[in-house]
């Protein structure tokens, strides 16, 4: 049986307290399905810049390599220290972030189930910028390459999830006729190659507004880094906020998972904080990992991670943002008790 060496870093604000939240739920996974995990506790973020005046040490991305899978929590003020490089560093170009309702749980409507494939290394988030004679300039690098592998896995993404079966390309190329424009003909190109995939487009603002009036015809969206970034975050207050959603950063050969929020200070030490998010992409790295060993293990661990999730929800056993009267780990034990309780085998 295999020993699965995941990198955690605990991260600021409430990242640890998600952490060891997120960490009971995968206790239980371990138990009920024999799994094995071996955690390796990593220094990231702002207490690690203070601490040693670098947000990202080399030792910690060295762990990060001699590991099968990393784990993160939300960072503070370092975070385009600590995650944009990373993403940068092991070329983790698929940002995937699903956006879900759940019972239990405050939704524009109970039928929203799509997901982003944000391209996740180019774009303005690149950090080409600089000033001249007082004018400041921002790059927006865009390559064939990048939107070519982002959009295939958008298309594969499509076909696995077997649903609507339908990919929008978002793009603003009625303006940003080069970058935008080559993203929206290397989608077309793309698209051929799936012909049982349906393919539309629309342009980001557009995107913006019919996310919010018709979230339910959405199935997969593919689109650029910052695009993604911003309309991903507005999807997620459609069903419930920041607190369920999830995030992975994909490569061709490794992965990191995180909830896609900040470190929310303002809510340190309350125990209040949604750890929905963190326990949802700990369900991501189970599904990545049963996908990319070919681990049945690891995929029924992660279908239990979720069952587990919707249950307590179901049952009302959160945080008070949603009406519960739990603390944040508590709802991690009430997930836990769900999973071991699992019919899944």
């Amino acid at each position: 049986m295999t020993t699965y060496k995941v990198a955690l870093i605990p991260g600021d604000g409430i990242g640890p307290e998600l952490t060891e939240t997120t960490l009971k739920v995968l206790e239980a996974v371990q138990r009920r399905f024999s799994l094995r995990l071996e955690f390796v506790r990593l220094e990231a973020g702002d207490a690690c810049f203070e601490r040693r005046g670098v947000a990202l040490p080399e030792e910690t991305v060295e762990a990060i390599r001699q590991s099968h899978v990393c784990l993160k929590g939300p960072v503070g003020e370092t975070a385009a220290d600590v995650i944009v490089r990373l993403r940068m560093l092991f070329d983790l170009y698929a940002n995937i972030r699903p956006i879900k309702s759940y019972p239990g749980v405050p939704c524009l409507r109970d039928d929203i189930d799509l997901v982003f494939v944000r391209e996740n290394t180019e774009g303005l988030y690149k950090g080409f910028e600089f000033t001249i004679d007082g004018v400041a300039i921002g790059l927006r690098v865009i390559t064939r390459r990048g939107c070519e592998r982002i959009a295939r896995k958008a298309f594969e993404l499509a076909k696995r999830r077997g649903k609507k079966r339908r990919v929008t390309a978002v793009h603003k190329a009625n303006v940003m006729r080069v970058t935008c424009g080559l993203f929206a003909e290397v989608c077309r190109e793309v698209a051929k190659d799936y012909p049982e995939i349906t393919f539309n487009e629309q342009y980001v603002d557009a995107a913006s507004m019919r996310l919010i009036k018709e979230p339910q015809n959405y199935d997969v969206i593919v689109t650029t880094n910052m695009f993604g970034d911003i309309l991903s975050d507005e999807a997620a207050q459609l069903v419930g906020g920041l607190g369920m959603a999830p995030g992975a950063n994909i490569g061709d050969g490794y992965a990191l998972f995180e909830p896609v929020h900040g470190s929310a200070p303002t809510r340190v030490g309350k125990h209040t904080a949604n750890p929905c998010s963190m326990i949802l992409a700990s369900k991501m790295m189970l599904e990545w990992l049963g996908e990319r060993y070919g681990d049945p293990v690891c995929t029924h661990a992660a279908q239990a991670v979720e069952l587990g999730v919707a249950e307590s929800l179901r049952k009302g056993l959160t945080v008070p943002d949603f009406g519960g009267k739990l603390k944040t780990v508590e709802v991690g034990e009430a997930v836990a008790d769900e999973i071991m309780r699992s019919k899944l085998s």
